[in-house]
């Protein structure tokens, strides 16, 4: 008797993040290649490899607060700054290794995400999102007035990594750093959805008042989610800054809160994946558009003081489109195409 198809027979098998052969040769084969890639490219391309890896960890940050636990949030580039002040305060002015820095980095904004969580208790929606927003206005006044700390408008500039006398001063270096984190954090993510917390987070966004019945406390996963959701936009925040070794208050403004909120509602909703390709989307977009416009208006020279313009306008609109037309977002139609071939040449 011969049997096809993908059987599972425990929970543990059901559980598993890699759950055939052939897609734990696929993600190992796609580690390798993000292994050379930096061999492979230089210049841009590897600076915005490099940046949608630490857009990566704070999408994935934001995603299990707003994604899994239905807490939205208009802060995220708030945050995003006080992890990088506080890795460049501990780094530049104390003179503090990068390796405290970072881990300082993301308690300390998984303190101030819980201490703006607290109104979660009363708040949510349209309202939670507004007193996300006013943290996110006040976080942007403490960065320039706070001199002492923060250098005020002057910003502060801090060092590279360096282990036992060798400094991450390259692109290429630091990538493999960054590339470790994130590949440590994601991991993470996905297996604290498959715990007990994960799916308290899961029953507190899709039934609140059906969770406190079954004895979750609200209060408490709420306050927990911000803190996780925190803690991964501060360390995304502290990578950033040691990226462009440099960090000032005009780089976390609401403009960045925005656009990790879009990452999450275009690569999905609730999905670890679609916080990857959500990062994916919003970095590249902007380079694609920016590259075809250059290009337009070198040859048709009339609408070169319109390019910026056409550019933003272009980039609004196809996030519109992709809104109305993929509203579940990419990992969605990542999963409809793999359910395609999957039963293919039989799909109907």
């Amino acid at each position: 008797m011969h049997y096809c198809g993908d059987f599972r027979t425990t929970y543990q098998k059901d559980m598993e993040i890699l759950q055939t052969p052939f897609v734990r040769v696929c993600v190992t084969v796609f580690f390798v290649f993000l292994l050379v890639w930096p061999f492979l490219v230089s210049g841009d391309y590897l600076w915005i490899t490099l940046q949608i890896l630490i857009a990566s960890i704070g999408a994935v940050g934001l995603n299990i607060l707003t994604g899994f636990t239905g807490q939205i949030s208009l802060g995220q580039g708030a945050f995003l700054g006080v992890g990088a002040y506080t890795s460049a305060y501990v780094t530049a002015k104390l003179g503090l290794s990068f390796w405290v820095g970072v881990p300082a980095a993301g308690l300390m904004t998984a303190m101030a995400g819980m201490v703006f969580g607290i109104p979660s208790l009363r708040l949510k929606g349209l309202y939670l999102a507004i007193a996300t927003l006013a943290s996110q206005f006040i976080l942007e006044w403490i960065f320039i007035r706070w001199e002492p700390v923060t250098g005020g408008s002057y910003g502060i500039t801090i060092p590279r990594p360096s282990i036992a006398g060798f400094t991450f001063s390259t692109d290429r270096s630091y990538y493999y750093i960054v590339l470790f984190i994130a590949a440590a954090m994601i991991l993470f993510a996905t297996n604290l959805m498959r715990t007990k917390t994960g799916r308290a987070f899961m029953a507190v966004r899709d039934h609140y008042i059906s969770a406190e019945i079954m004895g979750i406390h609200l209060f408490k996963y709420r306050i927990l989610s911000f803190g996780i959701s925190s803690f991964y936009a501060g360390v995304a925040g502290a990578l950033f800054g040691h990226s462009l070794k440099y960090v000032s208050s005009e780089q976390f403004n609401i403009e960045v809160s925005i656009v990790y909120l879009a990452m999450i509602i275009i690569g999905g909703l609730g999905s670890i994946l679609g916080s990857l390709f959500g990062a994916v989307f919003m970095i590249l977009l902007p380079k694609l558009l920016s590259a075809l416009t250059a290009t337009v208006s070198a040859d048709i020279p009339a609408v070169a003081t319109l390019a910026i313009a056409f550019e933003h306008g272009i980039f609004g609109l196809i996030i519109i489109m992709f809104l109305i037309f993929e509203p579940d977002g990419l990992a969605h139609r990542w999963k409809m195409v793999k359910a395609y071939w999957k039963l293919y040449p039989f799909s109907y």
